[in-house]
């Protein structure tokens, strides 16, 4: 927007010449100011993604040490130590003390991210709740609570537990399969999870959360390639 004004200021003053200079000035104007609204919206999904981790942290009436330690870890990571420990500070500062809507939270990921995204958020929060060791069932209901208000499938839902919850059809639950099913509908769920799930749908949010889909990708290719040793294919 800006360009195309101070291009035409540049112009009425100084001709031609004025116009290309002002095309350029207001270009890094418009290119800057998109950059601060890029950050802006950045800054605030990490706030609400630290509001839900303090939510399942909290949910089970024990903080855990471990579990704050991987969320802070992943921020780190993201982040380095500096940015890291900004974010933290003001989530602190503005959101931690306040009685968080779960709702509300919920609802920011639901307008602002795709399905693929939020099914990373579901996997990244079970990580969270493992951190510990084990995931209690407190843990689970409100990953449950979670699922049904950024309206992810309760199927997805079952695929991402099964992940972390292991089990003679584990395999199979991960890949959203009967047991009983058939040889070419395997090959045919795999694929259509192989879609779903694939870390290309996360790369806009960043190296870190494009890694942790990889790590989930990888889950999925077990479960298939467990399955297709057990069935001799």
């Amino acid at each position: 927007m800006y360009k195309w004004i101070l291009a035409l200021i540049g112009l009425y003053l100084f001709r031609l010449p004025g116009f290309f200079i002002g095309l350029f000035i207001g270009h890094q104007f418009d290119k800057n100011r998109l950059n601060k609204i890029g950050d802006n919206i950045r800054q605030e999904f990490e706030l609400n993604l630290l509001a839900l981790a303090s939510i399942l942290i909290k949910s089970d009436g024990e903080i855990s040490k471990q579990e704050i330690q991987y969320v802070r870890n992943y921020f780190i990571s993201i982040y380095g130590q500096y940015k890291a420990n900004i974010l933290f500070k003001q989530f602190n500062s503005n959101i931690n003390k306040k009685n968080i809507s779960v709702k509300e939270v919920c609802n920011f990921f639901l307008k602002r991210t795709t399905y693929g995204t939020r099914l990373q958020l579901l996997h990244l929060l079970f990580n969270i709740a493992k951190a510990d060791g084990s995931v209690s069932q407190a843990e689970v209901g409100k990953l449950l609570e979670f699922t049904r208000l950024l309206n992810i499938s309760q199927i997805d839902f079952e695929s991402i537990k099964a992940m972390f919850f292991k089990s003679s059809d584990s395999d199979y639950k991960i890949l959203e399969i009967d047991k009983n099913c058939s040889n070419e509908d395997l090959k045919k769920a795999y694929r259509e999870l192989a879609k779903k799930h694939h870390p290309d749908k996360v790369q806009n949010l960043g190296e870190e959360y494009t890694r942790a889909a990889k790590e989930k990708f990888s889950k999925i290719q077990a479960a298939y390639e467990n399955i297709k040793k057990q069935r001799g294919i």
